[in-house]
Protein backbone atom coordinates (compact mmCIF):
# COMPACT_ATOMS: atom_id res chain seq x y z
CA UNK A 1 0.00 0.00 0.00
CA UNK A 2 1.31 3.45 -0.93
CA UNK A 3 2.44 5.54 1.98
CA UNK A 4 0.18 8.52 2.78
CA UNK A 5 1.88 11.91 2.90
CA UNK A 6 1.86 13.50 6.35
CA UNK A 7 0.57 17.03 5.97
CA UNK A 8 1.24 19.89 8.35
CA UNK A 9 -1.68 21.92 9.59
CA UNK A 10 -1.31 25.17 7.67
CA UNK A 11 -4.80 26.07 6.46
CA UNK A 12 -5.14 28.64 3.71
CA UNK A 13 -8.33 29.76 2.01
CA UNK A 14 -7.90 32.57 -0.48
CA UNK A 15 -11.00 34.27 -1.84
CA UNK A 16 -13.10 31.13 -1.55
CA UNK A 17 -16.76 31.57 -2.42
CA UNK A 18 -19.63 29.32 -3.41
CA UNK A 19 -22.63 29.89 -5.64
CA UNK A 20 -25.22 27.52 -7.04
CA UNK A 21 -26.97 28.90 -10.09
CA UNK A 22 -28.01 32.41 -9.00
CA UNK A 23 -27.82 31.70 -5.25
CA UNK A 24 -24.70 32.81 -3.36
CA UNK A 25 -23.94 30.56 -0.41
CA UNK A 26 -20.64 32.18 0.52
CA UNK A 27 -19.08 35.46 -0.52
CA UNK A 28 -15.31 35.34 -1.25
CA UNK A 29 -13.54 34.91 2.09
CA UNK A 30 -9.94 34.51 3.27
CA UNK A 31 -8.85 32.26 6.14
CA UNK A 32 -5.34 31.61 7.42
CA UNK A 33 -4.66 29.28 10.35
CA UNK A 34 -1.39 27.76 11.52
CA UNK A 35 -0.55 24.88 13.88
CA UNK A 36 -1.42 25.76 17.45
CA UNK A 37 -4.01 28.34 16.44
CA UNK A 38 -7.78 28.40 16.83
CA UNK A 39 -9.40 30.55 14.17
CA UNK A 40 -13.08 31.27 14.75
CA UNK A 41 -15.55 31.88 11.94
CA UNK A 42 -18.17 34.34 13.17
CA UNK A 43 -21.34 35.47 11.45
CA UNK A 44 -25.14 35.19 11.46
CA UNK A 45 -26.96 32.03 10.47
CA UNK A 46 -26.98 31.72 6.72
CA UNK A 47 -23.78 33.67 6.19
CA UNK A 48 -21.93 30.62 4.89
CA UNK A 49 -19.82 29.47 7.84
CA UNK A 50 -20.67 25.80 7.32
CA UNK A 51 -20.06 26.13 3.59
CA UNK A 52 -16.66 27.65 4.33
CA UNK A 53 -15.75 24.81 6.69
CA UNK A 54 -16.76 22.26 4.05
CA UNK A 55 -14.58 23.99 1.47
CA UNK A 56 -11.60 24.11 3.86
CA UNK A 57 -12.02 20.40 4.58
CA UNK A 58 -12.19 19.51 0.90
CA UNK A 59 -15.79 18.37 1.15
CA UNK A 60 -17.06 21.03 -1.25
CA UNK A 61 -15.41 22.59 -4.28
CA UNK A 62 -15.42 26.39 -4.23
CA UNK A 63 -16.83 28.38 -7.13
CA UNK A 64 -14.07 30.94 -6.66
CA UNK A 65 -10.73 30.92 -4.88
CA UNK A 66 -8.54 28.14 -3.54
CA UNK A 67 -8.21 26.20 -0.29
CA UNK A 68 -5.14 24.28 0.80
CA UNK A 69 -3.96 22.24 3.77
CA UNK A 70 -0.23 21.94 4.25
CA UNK A 71 0.18 23.47 0.80
CA UNK A 72 -1.96 20.79 -0.83
CA UNK A 73 -5.32 21.43 -2.49
CA UNK A 74 -8.14 20.61 -0.08
CA UNK A 75 -9.94 17.65 -1.64
CA UNK A 76 -11.45 14.80 0.36
CA UNK A 77 -10.63 12.39 -2.45
CA UNK A 78 -6.95 12.91 -1.58
CA UNK A 79 -5.88 10.37 1.04
CA UNK A 80 -3.43 12.82 2.57
CA UNK A 81 -6.20 15.38 3.09
CA UNK A 82 -8.47 12.76 4.64
CA UNK A 83 -5.68 11.73 6.99
CA UNK A 84 -5.00 15.33 8.01
CA UNK A 85 -8.54 16.54 8.67
CA UNK A 86 -11.02 15.58 11.39
CA UNK A 87 -14.31 17.41 11.02
CA UNK A 88 -17.52 17.75 12.95
CA UNK A 89 -19.77 19.21 10.28
CA UNK A 90 -23.29 17.87 10.42
CA UNK A 91 -24.31 14.65 12.14
CA UNK A 92 -21.74 11.83 12.07
CA UNK A 93 -22.91 8.31 11.31
CA UNK A 94 -23.55 6.08 14.31
CA UNK A 95 -24.78 2.53 14.77
CA UNK A 96 -27.74 1.68 16.94
CA UNK A 97 -26.26 -1.59 18.20
CA UNK A 98 -22.84 -0.18 19.20
CA UNK A 99 -22.18 1.50 22.55
CA UNK A 100 -20.25 4.76 22.84
CA UNK A 101 -17.01 2.99 23.65
CA UNK A 102 -17.60 0.53 20.80
CA UNK A 103 -17.81 3.47 18.39
CA UNK A 104 -14.60 5.03 19.70
CA UNK A 105 -12.71 1.73 19.54
CA UNK A 106 -13.88 1.30 15.95
CA UNK A 107 -12.68 4.74 14.92
CA UNK A 108 -9.42 4.42 16.84
CA UNK A 109 -8.51 1.08 15.30
CA UNK A 110 -9.62 2.15 11.82
CA UNK A 111 -7.00 4.90 11.89
CA UNK A 112 -4.19 2.49 12.73
CA UNK A 113 -3.84 2.70 16.49
CA UNK A 114 -2.99 -0.33 18.61
CA UNK A 115 -6.29 -2.22 19.02
CA UNK A 116 -5.10 -3.62 22.35
CA UNK A 117 -5.24 -0.16 23.92
CA UNK A 118 -8.17 1.34 21.99
CA UNK A 119 -10.48 0.93 24.97
CA UNK A 120 -8.12 2.90 27.20
CA UNK A 121 -7.91 5.80 24.75
CA UNK A 122 -11.67 5.81 24.22
CA UNK A 123 -12.42 5.88 27.93
CA UNK A 124 -9.84 8.64 28.47
CA UNK A 125 -11.49 10.75 25.80
CA UNK A 126 -14.96 10.25 27.28
CA UNK A 127 -13.52 11.19 30.67
CA UNK A 128 -11.99 14.35 29.18
CA UNK A 129 -15.43 15.33 27.91
CA UNK A 130 -17.14 14.43 31.18
CA UNK A 131 -19.23 11.51 29.90
CA UNK A 132 -17.14 8.47 30.85
CA UNK A 133 -20.04 7.15 32.93
CA UNK A 134 -22.01 6.75 29.70
CA UNK A 135 -19.47 4.51 27.96
CA UNK A 136 -21.81 1.53 27.80
CA UNK A 137 -24.85 3.50 26.61
CA UNK A 138 -26.12 3.43 23.05
CA UNK A 139 -26.26 6.69 21.04
CA UNK A 140 -30.07 6.70 20.98
CA UNK A 141 -30.12 6.67 24.80
CA UNK A 142 -28.32 10.01 25.14
CA UNK A 143 -29.78 13.41 25.89
CA UNK A 144 -29.26 16.21 23.38
CA UNK A 145 -26.25 17.63 25.21
CA UNK A 146 -24.72 14.20 25.80
CA UNK A 147 -25.15 13.40 22.12
CA UNK A 148 -23.25 16.57 21.16
CA UNK A 149 -20.36 15.62 23.45
CA UNK A 150 -20.32 12.13 21.95
CA UNK A 151 -20.17 13.63 18.45
CA UNK A 152 -17.14 15.61 19.57
CA UNK A 153 -15.60 12.43 20.98
CA UNK A 154 -16.08 10.66 17.64
CA UNK A 155 -14.33 13.52 15.87
CA UNK A 156 -11.48 13.74 18.37
CA UNK A 157 -10.88 9.99 18.52
CA UNK A 158 -8.88 9.94 15.29
CA UNK A 159 -5.47 11.49 14.63
CA UNK A 160 -5.42 14.76 12.71
CA UNK A 161 -3.40 17.92 12.18
CA UNK A 162 -6.47 20.01 11.34
CA UNK A 163 -9.69 20.03 13.36
CA UNK A 164 -12.80 21.61 11.84
CA UNK A 165 -15.78 22.19 14.14
CA UNK A 166 -19.18 23.59 13.24
CA UNK A 167 -20.65 25.22 16.36
CA UNK A 168 -19.32 22.65 18.86
CA UNK A 169 -21.10 24.55 21.64
CA UNK A 170 -24.62 23.86 20.39
CA UNK A 171 -27.00 22.19 22.87
CA UNK A 172 -24.44 22.50 25.69
CA UNK A 173 -24.89 24.40 28.94
CA UNK A 174 -22.28 26.84 30.25
CA UNK A 175 -20.42 24.22 32.27
CA UNK A 176 -20.12 21.81 29.36
CA UNK A 177 -19.05 24.62 27.05
CA UNK A 178 -16.18 25.29 29.42
CA UNK A 179 -15.26 21.60 29.24
CA UNK A 180 -15.24 21.76 25.44
CA UNK A 181 -13.12 24.90 25.57
CA UNK A 182 -10.56 23.06 27.66
CA UNK A 183 -10.50 20.12 25.27
CA UNK A 184 -10.01 22.38 22.24
CA UNK A 185 -7.31 24.32 24.06
CA UNK A 186 -5.56 21.03 24.72
CA UNK A 187 -5.60 20.17 21.03
CA UNK A 188 -4.14 23.50 19.96
CA UNK A 189 -1.58 23.22 22.74
CA UNK A 190 -0.51 19.90 21.22
CA UNK A 191 -0.03 21.59 17.84
CA UNK A 192 -3.31 20.99 16.04
CA UNK A 193 -4.86 23.68 13.87
CA UNK A 194 -8.47 24.40 14.78
CA UNK A 195 -10.96 26.25 12.59
CA UNK A 196 -14.41 26.50 14.11
CA UNK A 197 -17.70 28.27 13.55
CA UNK A 198 -19.05 29.65 16.81
CA UNK A 199 -21.81 31.93 18.12
CA UNK A 200 -20.83 31.99 21.80
CA UNK A 201 -18.93 35.21 22.70
CA UNK A 202 -17.45 33.64 25.84
CA UNK A 203 -16.11 30.65 23.91
CA UNK A 204 -14.72 32.91 21.20
CA UNK A 205 -12.99 35.03 23.83
CA UNK A 206 -11.54 31.96 25.49
CA UNK A 207 -10.22 30.24 22.37
CA UNK A 208 -9.78 32.48 19.34
CA UNK A 209 -6.32 33.51 18.25
CA UNK A 210 -8.03 35.16 15.29
CA UNK A 211 -11.63 35.83 14.24
CA UNK A 212 -12.88 35.81 10.66
CA UNK A 213 -16.18 37.60 10.15
CA UNK A 214 -18.19 35.82 7.47
CA UNK A 215 -20.37 38.37 5.71
CA UNK A 216 -23.79 37.19 4.50
CA UNK A 217 -24.70 37.65 0.86
CA UNK A 218 -27.38 40.25 0.27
Amino acid sequence: MARVAVLTGEVRASGVGKSIDTTTLLLPTDVAADPGECVVLRGPNGSGKTTLLRIIGGLLEPTTGTATIGGRQADERDRAIRAAVAALIGVPATYRDLTLIDHLVLVDSTWGSDPNTSDDRGLALLEELGIAQLHDRFPHELSSGQEQLFRLALTLSRPCSVLLLDEPEQRLDTTKRQVVAGVIRGRTGAGATVVMACHDPALIEALATRVVDVVPAR
